[in-house]
């Protein structure tokens, strides 16, 4: 069997309490922060976090997929919605590829008039 190799360090109370150390009224306010956004509102518990799962996806944090998709989980989501979710993000990452072709047909359209 091959061995797994972590391209990111396993997160750790070691690891936590030096973050906490190194900047401790940074990282209280940060909790604080996280903890209101992700509060039930005018979205519910469950919903902020499907799409703290697709947004995890398009910005590629392996802690915030892993860690998202657990309180989703844990807040109803369902396996289906939470893939759904995901293709939603796949879709608007490459959509934004799409469409700023524009910007590179537009730049080849005014090279060509010169």
């Amino acid at each position: 069997m091959e061995e797994h190799v972590h391209l990111y360090p396993m997160p750790s109370g070691t690891l936590s309490q030096k973050r906490r150390e190194l900047a401790p009224e940074t990282d209280r306010l940060f909790r604080e922060f996280s903890r209101g956004v992700f509060a039930a509102g005018a979205l519910d518990a469950k919903t902020k976090q499907v799409i703290a799962v697709a947004v995890a996806h398009v910005t590629q944090c392996p802690y915030c997929i892993r860690s998202h998709t657990k309180s989703a989980l844990g807040a109803g989501a369902t396996e289906q919605e939470i893939m759904e979710a995901i293709w939603v993000a796949a879709e608007m990452r490459a959509g934004g590829t799409f469409s700023h072709a524009f910007i590179a047909l537009d730049t080849m359209e005014g090279d060509a008039k010169k």
